[in-house]
């Protein structure tokens, strides 16, 4: 069993990436998966339970690490017995230390997006959810979220988006970035199999000849859960690229994401 792990910004295709994965039969893809939660709880009780503190310290490290390796295989061995599997959640990425300590030379892919362009897809769905009235980031009476810019403010200082982008900037501080392969959304959608062969060469595996114009959804979830923002359904052919954020966002509004979030712009050269 090979685990490979799917870290990437939210509204940036993720879920394409993992139903794109999962047309290689070898491949079990998850949808947004709850494993890393499973291990953050584990985590926080082995930090904070006493019996561990009065214990061995150098032994309960080692058995907490396989405590938590033997659960992820076990967790997977339930659901599949494909070799590989690619497990979808934002939070790998800034956990590189551990899940390396757990299993050495962990493979994790990110896919980044123009972030004007991901900031335009939440409102987009903002509009959408708001046309019923149910969208709670949207308080008349308070003045909150009733424009795009407070809007965008919101979700730059809030989960999802940014708290990945809070993690991105740690990631690359901390030199954690030179472990993760960052791919563009992008260069996903213009050179499809050139992208792909570098995320099979990441991960030491023959490359897969997939197929652009037709990629089932493979991947199920219940979008509800999310609320307003829940959308992971991906179009069966691989799109093709458009940048609309001046059109849904306004020029200005663009522009001050620009300004703001330079090093972003600057390390992924967008």
């Amino acid at each position: 069993m090979k685990i490979f792990y799917n870290s990437s910004m939210p509204r940036s295709g993720s879920t394409l990436l993992q139903n794109i994965l999962g047309q290689n039969p070898d491949f079990y893809v998850t949808p947004t998966s709850g494993l890393l939660e499973l291990i953050y709880g584990a985590k926080y009780n082995y930090a904070n339970s006493p019996e561990f503190k009065a214990q061995d310290k150098a032994l309960m490290a080692k058995a907490f690490t396989n405590f938590c390796r033997e659960g992820i295989k076990g967790y997977f061995s339930a659901i599949t017995d494909k070799e590989n599997i690619i497990d979808k959640s934002r939070g790998w990425g800034i956990n590189y230390d551990f899940i390396n300590t757990i299993f050495p030379n962990a493979k994790i892919v990110c896919i980044v997006r123009d972030l004007r362009d991901v900031l335009a897809s939440m409102e987009k769905n903002f509009r959408k959810s708001n046309v019923l009235g149910i969208n709670p980031i949207l308080n008349n009476q308070e003045m909150k979220g009733t424009t795009i810019f407070k809007r965008v403010n919101v979700w730059v200082n809030s989960q999802p988006v940014g708290l990945a982008l809070e993690r991105i900037s740690d990631m690359i501080k901390m030199g954690h970035a030179k472990n993760v392969l960052f791919v563009k959304y992008e260069d996903l959608l213009t050179k499809p199999n050139e992208v792909m062969k570098t995320i099979y060469n990441h991960f030491e595996l023959p490359y897969y000849q997939h197929d652009w114009e037709n990629i089932p959804q493979i991947t199920e979830e219940d979008d509800t859960v999310y609320g307003a923002y829940g959308d992971h359904k991906i179009q069966e052919k691989l799109g093709t690229l458009k940048h609309n954020y001046n059109e849904v966002l306004g020029v200005d509004v663009s522009n001050y994401i620009k300004n703001n979030f330079k090093w972003y712009f600057d390390y992924f050269k967008y």
